[in-house]
């Protein structure tokens, strides 16, 4: 499946077979193209909790208010993102770059991020949901399906995986196959209504 064809035949579905188990062999392709995704200054601050513990699924279900394909997926993945990556030995980030393209970037995150909060987090949201295109996308080439869920309490589903204080939960994506295909799509807005050249 080419990328047009991922891009157009991708739905969110809430329905899954749960019997269907991934193995972990698609699990690292999937999640090895994941990490693949563009962050601002080669950051890379998603973070990503696979949660296969079925007490764990349960809790996030209650979580989530009932939304069954927590629990039927294949794969739960919790996307997160360290707000403070930037400052975490960032020469990891540029380790292979030319000694000239370090000089020139390290102090540029320093100066960019220090008390710049916002920054930080909007940086944050902006990578983890790039890196979540890629996760729905390859899945889609992989012939499984995807949802990207925000319907949860994201501060019960903190406490359930333990999130460091210094991250924040960005969405749930979950994984499998289809047992139920989409409704179809319900009002797709003419692209005159959204493109616009220059200034609106």
């Amino acid at each position: 499946m080419d990328v047009k064809q991922a891009i157009q035949s991708r739905r969110s579905i809430k329905h899954y077979d749960p019997t269907h188990q991934m193995t972990e062999a698609e699990i690292e392709e999937l999640m090895s193209h994941a990490i693949l995704s563009p962050t601002a200054f080669n950051i890379q601050h998603w973070r990503f909790v696979r949660v296969q513990d079925m007490e764990k699924r349960q809790q996030i279900l209650e979580a989530a208010w009932g939304q069954a394909q927590v629990v039927e997926s294949s794969l739960l993945l919790v996307l997160c993102a360290d707000l403070n990556a930037w400052e975490k030995q960032p020469e990891r980030y540029w380790q292979h770059a030319p000694k000239s393209a370090q000089e020139m970037i390290l102090p540029a995150i320093e100066n960019y991020y220090t008390n710049h909060h916002q920054g930080q987090r909007d940086e944050c949201i902006r990578s983890a949901s790039i890196a979540a295109m890629n996760i729905m996308l390859m899945a889609k080439a992989m012939g499984y399906d995807t949802c990207p869920m925000d319907g949860f309490d994201f501060d019960k589903v903190a406490r359930i995986i333990n999130l460091p204080h210094d991250h924040i939960i960005i969405m749930m994506i979950t994984v499998g196959k289809k047992r139920q295909d989409a409704w179809p799509r319900p009002g797709q807005l003419a692209l005159e209504d959204v493109f616009v050249t220059d200034t609106f």
